[in-house]
């Protein structure tokens, strides 16, 4: 057998049948029987027709499923009769197998009975595979010759003769039982000479890898179509007219449209003398959408309601000569429902295409692949509701498609429709692959009002469907590039939904979570529960030469998202405004006044440091932390909202309140008890101790504690419009960071600010709004290196600073091969925190003597988690980080905002694992 990759087959040798003599004739034909790939091949013969030694000529042994073989599995013999039930239900089985993993699949069977053809027909269509017959039809004296020589079986004489009347009686109806193509062998000549060519499926053609350019929908708009294809770097071929007839790619690439070329636009005529000049000069492929589907029925003459744009194609149609129309019609009715390229990495359709349906053959997949899915209720357009299969494609393969229009394209579980409305006003869009970037043309004008607004109404409805709970709700699986998959359970989700429903931000404005940051593990140094060192030794045994340390600051972690204007908001994001500012939980950190003087300082600071300019973009996206504590109302932050910091100061403040009341009268008690004297000496020496400890935590608590005037710190830039900024390099981020600083200490004085605040009547500069964040780099590997930055360390924690966070110099950073788990991500940063910033953590209790239990040096002072609860942070910490990478990046693609939630939400559903409960 001949195959599309012309690698031979290798069938099993056996002793060919003993010859029956024929007269002498002409030389016997030489028939080719073509066979698609992937396609169930019933063999249809009597008995002793040859069909066995047909199909160990032809094909594969693997490739073949024999009933004898089954009757032979099944009963010791396969000549026993009584198990011929039980051994087609095991061929049948088997079959169902073999073409749902795409194989071809030969039955070797009489298969004369047309109930026995039926079931077979019926496993074909489940699987979607084309359904091909060879008949051998031999004379029956032949076989009934062939059946005496062979011992081994023995038939009544009756059972070839029927056989044969059965299969004579078959061969008119064959085509149409569902079979797509009948090969009939007459007469034992026919059957041995016969030739099998096994043919590609016409979806097939991975063999094609580009780079390929893919068009969306372009339904007659031939003027946008020629500016995309230039914008591309086609160069447009015209005729004498002057009309495009092809257009040469740059070196290397082909044009792949995805559908519906015609309909509703100015000019379908000249959008297919277009695609069809490239097509025959092989600049580009097409597939077929639903509208070529009705032109083709039209210019054949059925009866077609005129609807949807087809009236104005046919009239357009109608102007063209004769022979033009012709050649439409031909072109449209040979376009296929859907590609493989690229080695099957790259799937093209109209509709869309779920991964089972990739490469099959029937009307179940091309009607998929030309309308989609529906639901089978309609809109309150009266529109079809069209199920939403991409949402829950998680294939290997990228499909590309177009047929719902939408105001951008946007991918989603590795799918991108193109279908960005261009005759209605939208745009005309195309993929660049395997680059993935889309090139956007604007349409010159509405062409045809839409029975459908593109945009909706309901919130994040830009992307073409509103937010819905159920996207975040229940158990279920995020997808991330650097992490793999994340599960989320019910109960988690749950906890995230009742923290978002209580005191969210706007959820269309809740692109981001920061990741929780684990600490340092358990120090060596005695007194000491977290130390550098550990931090140092740590990232070196990972591969990572070279950290960054940042002062830890004292205040709750922020994440702002802040806008040049009101519309660059509203354009991406669906509300209008400055901006928001949020904690890691969601919570607005701000009230409304504080907020929009803070987002006014940084749209100014991001203006004057050219920022926006710079990233092409109109919003920006920072991760920061807020230092100091409310002051008062004329200052920024006065309406700080409730924050994690806060809520254990003023549990700080309670225990100092409280340990003040009640010890001074304990220790008097005590006191006079030993003076009457009383045995309570060691229960006097702990009350004191406690007292001592207390003393010095009181004054740790009132020096934190201090008012002061927030400041925001932004540590890095995560994203901008079109960009995941988050990953890099450590340097590229403070650059700009300190761009943006440097350019709110430079604000122009004598300004109102936006709150309606004057500015400061002497004519100065306002008070800075942000702060730069303090740290150095340090060589993991030299020991004058990492201890000049552990008396930095502790310089700023005896100053009452909260410590440092270690971070790796690229993020994210990968374990070199060999070390640890191979590829394994590396921690994106660790805390280490000053013995006094644990103590305000944790509480006043903690003896002087390092072989306590609660001094801060014991190995188990619950300020130094244990190592399985070290871990589990750890763990908990990478999945974060993960989600937060897989959100930007989402964001970035400028997918739906319901996807970038999907990620978002699930690391609040983190948040609430008891992993550990210590901060």
């Amino acid at each position: 057998m001949t195959r599309p990759d012309d690698a031979p087959s290798t069938p099993t040798p056996e002793p060919a049948p003993k010859p029956t003599p024929a007269p002498a004739a002409e030389p016997a034909p030489h028939p080719v029987l073509p066979l698609t790939e992937g396609s169930l091949v019933l063999l249809v013969g009597t008995s002793a027709a040859g069909k066995s030694t047909f199909a160990r000529r032809h094909f594969r042994p693997t490739e073949v499923v024999s009933s004898d073989t089954c009757r032979a599995l099944v009963g010791d013999d396969e000549n026993d009769q009584s198990v011929t039930a039980d051994a087609f239900e095991l061929l049948h089985f088997l079959v169902g197998k073999r073409l749902a993993a795409g194989r071809l699949t030969v039955v070797d069977a009489t298969n004369v009975q047309a109930g026995a053809r039926k079931q077979l027909l019926a496993v074909a269509r489940e699987h979607d595979a084309r359904a091909e017959a060879i008949v051998l039809d031999v004379p029956p004296g032949v076989c009934a010759e062939r059946n005496r020589t062979r011992p081994d079986r023995e038939l009544p004489a009756f059972v070839i003769p029927r056989q044969h009347r059965e299969l004579r009686a078959s061969l008119p109806g064959l085509a149409k039982e569902g079979f797509r193509r009948v090969h009939v062998l007459r007469g034992a000549a026919e059957v041995a000479a016969a030739e099998v060519v096994l043919e590609r499926r016409r979806a097939d053609l991975r063999h094609l890898s580009g780079p390929f350019d893919l068009v969306g929908d372009v339904h007659g708009c031939r003027s946008e179509l020629e500016t995309l294809l230039g914008r591309l770097g086609y160069r447009l071929v015209r005729d004498a007219a002057g009309r495009p007839v092809d257009a040469v790619p740059p070196a290397g690439r082909t044009a792949v449209f995805v559908g519906d070329l015609v309909d509703r636009g100015p000019d379908t005529p000249g959008v297919l003398r277009l695609v069809m000049g490239m097509v025959a000069a092989g600049h580009a492929l097409c597939v077929s959408g639903n509208h070529e589907l009705k032109v083709a029925r039209a210019l054949d003459g059925d009866r077609v309601t005129l609807s949807y744009g087809l009236r104005e194609s046919m009239e357009q149609l109608g102007a063209e000569p004769a022979e033009f129309r012709a050649e439409v019609r031909e072109f449209v009715r040979g376009l296929a429902d859907h590609y493989l390229l690229d080695g099957g990495a790259l799937v093209v359709c109209h509709a869309g295409l779920p991964e089972r349906y990739h490469g099959r053959s029937s009307g179940r997949v091309r009607a998929h692949a030309l309308y989609g899915g529906t639901t089978g209720e309609t809109d309150d357009y009266g529109l079809p509701v069209r199920q939403a299969w991409a949402e829950e494609y998680r294939g290997r393969p990228l499909v590309v498609y177009g047929h719902t229009p939408l105001p951008v394209a946007s991918f989603l579980h590795n799918t991108v429709c193109l279908d960005t409305g261009c005759v209605f006003g939208g745009a005309l869009t195309a993929l660049r692959y395997p680059e993935r970037e889309l090139v956007r043309v604007e349409a010159e004008r509405r062409w045809y009002e839409p029975v459908r607004p593109l945009l909706s109404g309901a919130p994040g409805g830009r992307e073409g469907r509103p937010l819905d709970v159920a996207d975040v709700a229940g158990p279920h699986t995020v997808e991330t590039a650097v992490h793999g998959t994340v599960a989320v359970r019910p109960e988690n989700a749950a906890a995230a939904l009742e923290t978002v429903g209580r005191s969210a931000v706007d959820p269309r404005l809740l692109v981001y979570l920061p990741p929780s940051v684990p600490p340092v593990a358990a120090g060596r140094r005695p007194g000491f529960a977290e130390h550098p060192d550990e931090a140092f030794a740590g990232y070196r045994a990972d591969g990572v030469g070279r950290v960054l340390c940042a002062e830890l600051l004292p205040g709750p972690r922020a994440v702002v998202l802040v806008a040049r204007d009101d519309a660059a908001l509203a354009r991406r994001f669906g509300p209008a405004g400055p901006g928001a500012v949020w904690s890691r939980s969601g919570r607005a950190l701000f009230g409304p006044v504080e907020e929009a003087e803070l987002l006014a300082r940084l749209r100014a600071a991001a203006d004057r440091s050219g920022l926006f300019d710079e990233l092409g973009s109109g919003w920006l996206l920072l991760d920061a932390a807020l230092t100091g504590l409310p002051a008062p109302a004329a200052d920024i932050g006065a309406g700080l909202a409730a924050s994690p910091s806060a809520s254990w100061q003023a549990r700080n403040a309670a225990v100092v309140a409280s340990a003040g009341a009640l010890l001074p009268p304990v220790l008097a008690a005590l006191e006079q008890a030993e003076a009457r004297g009383l045995d309570v000496a060691g229960l006097l020496d702990r009350q004191r101790g406690r007292a001592a400890d207390l003393r010095d935590f009181a004054a740790v608590h009132r020096r934190a504690a201090a008012p002061g005037r927030p400041l925001l710190a932004p540590f890095r830039l995560l994203a901008a419009e079109g960009a995941n900024l988050a990953t890099g390099p450590e340097h590229e981020h403070l650059a700009r960071i300190d761009r943006l600083v440097d350019a709110d200490r430079t604000t122009p004085a004598g300004r109102t600010t936006p709150a309606g605040r004057p500015a400061p009547a002497d004519g100065t500069t306002p008070a800075p709004a942000l702060h730069r964040t303090a740290r150095r780099w340090v060589d993991t590997a030299d020991e004058a290196s990492t201890a000049a930055a552990v008396a930095w360390w502790e310089e700023l924690t005896a100053a009452g600073g909260a410590g440092i966070v270690v971070r790796p110099p690229v993020s994210p950073t990968r374990t070199a091969p060999g070390e640890g788990r191979p590829g394994g991500l590396v921690q994106p940063a660790v805390q280490v925190r000053g013995r006094e910033w644990l103590r305000l953590l944790h509480g006043p209790d903690h003896p002087d003597h390092p072989g306590q239990p609660n001094h801060p040096g014991h190995p188990n002072h619950p300020a130094r988690p244990s190592g399985g609860a070290l871990g589990l942070r750890r763990s908990l910490a990478l999945r974060e980080y993960a989600l937060g990478l897989e959100a930007l990046d989402r964001l970035a693609a400028g997918e739906p905002l319901w996807r970038v939630h999907q990620a978002v939400f699930a690391v609040l559903a983190l948040e609430s694992e008891p992993v550990d409960p210590r901060p």
